[in-house]
């Protein structure tokens, strides 16, 4: 074997040896998504949580911090056909994950966009729904984030945020804390400050004893 050719045959194996490995992976990853993603469905209530936001055929909605897409493609299909799904997230492996697991099944209408931490870049009055799902508590910086979402939606538009709060609340220190728990209160006054108006508020709406914390829903509606 020249030279030459033995120099292209250890480039191919050094190129194939890494691609393989980061392909491995990436499967075994999705697999986990799957196993993880069941056992959510056992507690999480998604379809009372989807239900919350009205959607028909041919909405547009939002999944602010979609992560992988658990919410996302769920949403894909109750939109299908002309509608879409816009999956926002900061985290570019997350948004990587989902879009190859929205072309995997087939959802052509799942749009992943990296959104900023202070903006979600998104069109102006154009959505019918916004979902915001464990990740209000994540916010930075709320209030530019809540402008823009309330600019993207159209009047009469709702809006689902679920998170996590604490069992206890200090009612003199009503903040977001260190273990990515947020009182429905605080949340609830950060949003009306936006323009949204209040549909309605579960505090315990996922409560499991074992748990420190208890999940809490509330919708808004754009005027």
């Amino acid at each position: 074997m020249s030279v030459k050719r033995v120099v292209v045959v250890l480039t191919m194996i050094v190129v194939a040896v890494p691609v393989a490995y980061v392909v491995d992976q990436a499967v075994c990853t999705l697999r986990i998504l799957a196993v993880v993603e069941r056992e959510r469905d056992t507690w999480q209530r998604p379809d009372d949580i989807l239900r919350q936001l009205d959607l028909d055929p041919g909405d547009s909605v939002v999944d602010f911090g979609s992560g992988a897409g658990y919410f996302a493609l769920k949403m894909a299909p109750r939109v299908a056909p002309n509608g879409r799904v816009l999956a926002i997230d900061l985290r570019r492996q997350s948004l990587a994950f989902l879009w190859i697991r929205a072309v995997l099944g087939g959802h052509w209408n799942l749009h992943v966009t990296r959104g900023e931490v202070d903006d979600p870049t998104l069109p102006p009055g154009t959505n019918d729904a916004v979902l915001i799902a464990n990740t209000y508590h994540e916010l930075t910086a709320p209030a530019p984030i809540l402008k823009a979402l309330f600019a993207s939606m159209r009047s009469g538009a709702r809006m689902v945020v679920v998170d996590r709060g604490p069992r206890t609340v200090d009612t003199a220190h009503d903040v977001a804390t260190a273990h990515h728990e947020v009182t429905s209160a605080l949340a609830e006054r950060d949003i009306l400050q936006h323009g949204f108006e209040t549909v309605t508020r579960d505090d315990r709406f996922i409560d499991r004893p074992a748990d420190d914390d208890i999940w809490w829903l509330m919708v808004f509606r754009k005027p």
